[in-house]
């Protein structure tokens, strides 16, 4: 008999994704665990590896039982790990045990995952680390396409089981992922570092500090660490009567849920303290409170995601209960929305195909007449294809008042060509 179990609720905004993966495996899940993973060198402190910064998501090389690369995104929102492309059961020879269901897939049929022992898992692509025999979930089908959301082959979330091995240090500028020896890790020195207690619960990490929601209102926030979620801060409304969505705020899809699609609004909060540093003009993310209300009960007010994090070097550590952080040279970039009402999802060989998936109404896209299942060709007379979807993304979000020339085929195979003028919306 198939064990209950729920995925939460997927929400891909156009900040980028959050990824807000609960897994309800049973109690036995939250016993402490000994460490899944070893450096390479065993008398190695620490060993690096690069990664890819894509949407504002960790992107890992990954070997799995000798091979690959395959490439897992690295989330703190997720406690066990996951390989989300079902192909990888047979080419892997993967043993399949324990089954699930997830609950509640629209209006589809359950999804089925399965979970699957004993797989070798190297970090990087010189391997920096390795867990001999970790036990992950494997999905039955790859409802969550985060492929087509990243713009590249992805096989899968890593979780805990990373975190809960070592002091992770990501530096966001170069690219680095640093894995420290927890029993011989140093605190970083210097006085732009700040230092602030991590709480563990089920697997996932949480921060309290204050929140300025606007002139008038301030409070203090449980937050969840979330390195998977692609935006700066995303807020639950219905966990204090105090927390309320802006006046200047926009209705917004903010992403597809397993149950359904997810809408909300974005709005600007005045500021948020990390320490001695106060982060100002945040967009957040207002999920309607139906949306999260089915998720674990923890008490919590929502969650603070790369597009904030990205903007230091961070070390956590969650052997020590500790983050670190210190400012680097995007500290001071402006946070802002898509400017122009665009979703896109990339498909086609090596992801280099851009479909529009929705239009918001009234928006620049709208205007400039662009539809849904529109191809984008090229913007400003340079072909869509030679960029990442990382860089049309950022050409989307580029400047208030900047014009655009977008080459599209309609699905009929028509070329239409028009101008759009982004316009910044909060």
């Amino acid at each position: 008999m198939a064990a209950p179990w729920s995925l939460f609720p997927l929400l891909r905004s156009r900040a980028g994704l959050m990824l807000a993966l609960c897994w309800l495996l049973a109690a036995a899940d939250a016993l402490a665990q000994p460490p899944a993973f070893q450096l390479r060198r065993p008398r190695a402190r620490r060993a690096e590896l690069r990664f890819e910064l894509q949407r504002n998501l960790i992107v890992l090389p990954v070997r799995l039982n000798g091979r690959g690369p395959y490439f897992f995104i690295l989330d703190t929102g997720v406690g066990k790990s996951i390989i989300t492309d079902a192909g990888l059961r047979d080419s892997l020879n993967l043993r399949l045990g324990q089954q699930y269901l997830v609950a509640g897939v629209g209006e589809e049929a359950p999804l089925v995952a399965f979970q699957t022992d004993s797989v070798q898992v190297e970090l990087g692509e010189k391997t920096a680390a390795t867990a001999r025999h970790l036990s992950l979930l494997l999905l039955s089908d790859d409802i969550l396409d985060l492929s087509g959301y990243v713009g590249r082959p992805i096989h899968g979330i890593l979780g805990a089981d990373v975190f809960r091995s070592f002091a992770v240090e990501v530096e966001a500028e170069k690219q680095i992922l640093t894995l420290h020896r927890p029993e011989q890790y140093r605190p970083p020195r210097g006085s732009s570092w700040v230092e602030m207690p991590l709480e563990i619960e089920g697997d996932r990490a949480y921060i309290n500090t204050d929140v300025a929601l606007n002139d008038s209102v301030a409070m203090p926030m449980r937050l969840i660490l979330d390195t998977g979620a692609g935006h700066a801060l995303s807020l639950e409304t219905g966990s204090d009567r105090r927390l309320a969505v802006p006046t200047q705020r926009l209705r917004a899809y903010l992403g597809r849920g397993l149950n359904g699609d997810v809408s909300g609004y974005l709005g600007r909060v005045k500021a948020l303290q990390l320490g001695r540093y106060r982060i100002k003009s945040l967009v957040a993310s207002f999920p309607d409170e139906a949306a999260v209300r089915a998720r674990v009960g923890v008490a919590r007010n929502g969650n603070i995601g790369f597009e904030l994090l990205k903007r230091f070097s961070v070390v956590i550590d969650y052997p020590h209960n500790r983050l670190w952080l210190r400012p680097n040279a995007l500290f001071r970039d402006p946070f802002e929305h898509d400017m122009c009402g665009l979703e896109i999802l990339a498909g086609g060989p090596q992801y280099r195909r851009y479909i529009i998936q929705r239009v918001e109404p009234g928006s620049p896209a709208a205007i400039a007449n662009l539809l849904p299942k529109d191809e984008l060709i090229s913007i400003n007379l340079q072909p869509v294809a030679n960029m990442s979807l990382t860089q049309v993304t950022r050409l989307l979000h580029s400047a208030d008042g900047r014009r655009l020339i977008m080459f599209v085929r309609r699905p009929d195979g028509d070329l239409f060509v028009t101008n759009m003028t982004l316009r910044r919306q909060l």
